[in-house]
């Protein structure tokens, strides 16, 4: 493994403690609101602080993008960090949510952790050497029929106003081509979860980088595309996103083309 990814998935394991640990108190977190739907608790900070600690112990001239701390330090290498991504899933004991860290050199990301500390499953990554989840190898799935596909996705919020009735029409044009649709709310984890064949798909639009930074690199050492609703290479800019096997891909594509323009 990797040095930059063992020290990614230290920090993600101590960050995943971190919030098992704050979880069996959920009723005294202090919760503050960042916007609508959008919350920050003590447990995001104190699992945001353990990776960036954990971090700059090994790697202290290296930048950080996290989601509560926003950017510090400037270097070719950034860490993307989400220490909590699903926070409305687990202020409410919902236990679909994961820790997210990309390393970024120059650009491009090369290694990527996502950890889900409720099933202790690690979706690790590097440029070049496929993916794999606790040690064993991932691709997505062969699926290639759309009729057959099992399809991931998200509600706007942050700019549900303007997004929401494209998406609706969407979405409804997905359930009735799809052999269903599903909605776990933690979006780091979506991706994981294509890039490991346990979906075939997954939209959404209004996201964050620290919400994709690791999970796109999962899925294209998975064997897997991932773009813009668009096809373009910004999605972590933009926050649209549309990914999954290349039929299904293609095919969603194709099928809320309309929409996609709208959102776009």
């Amino acid at each position: 493994m990797h040095a930059l990814l063992n020290v990614a998935v230290m920090a993600a394991r101590r960050a995943g403690a971190t919030l098992i640990k704050k979880m069996a108190n959920l009723e005294k977190l202090n919760v503050e609101s960042k916007g609508h739907n959008d919350y920050v608790s003590d447990a995001d900070l104190a699992a945001e602080k353990a990776v960036i600690n954990c971090i700059l112990k090994h790697y202290p001239d290296h930048a950080i993008h996290a989601e509560e701390s926003g950017i510090q330090g400037e270097s070719d290498t950034v860490w993307i960090i989400d220490p909590l991504d699903g926070t409305t899933n687990y202020l409410h004991g919902f236990p679909v949510f994961a820790v997210s860290i990309g390393v970024q050199i120059k650009g491009r990301m090369e290694h990527a952790v996502v950890y889900d500390p409720m099933r202790q499953e690690l979706f690790t990554t590097s440029r070049g050497q496929g993916a794999q989840v606790d040690g064993h190898k991932i691709r997505v799935s062969g699926q290639k029929q759309l009729e057959r596909a099992l399809v991931g996705t998200g509600f706007p919020y942050r700019q549900a106003d303007e997004e929401i009735e494209p998406y609706l029409t969407m979405l409804g044009k997905v359930v009735r081509a799809t052999s269903g649709v599903r909605r776990p709310g933690a979006a780091a984890l979506d991706l994981a979860y294509v890039a490991a064949g346990r979906l075939d798909a997954f939209w959404e639009t209004g996201l964050a980088p620290w919400d994709l930074a690791a999970g796109s690199l999962l899925i294209r050492e998975a064997g897997g595309i991932i773009s813009g609703l668009d096809g373009s290479e910004n999605f972590l800019d933009t926050g649209h996103v549309l990914c999954g096997t290349p039929k299904i891909y293609a095919g969603l594509a194709k099928l809320c083309a309309t929409e996609i323009r709208t959102l776009t």
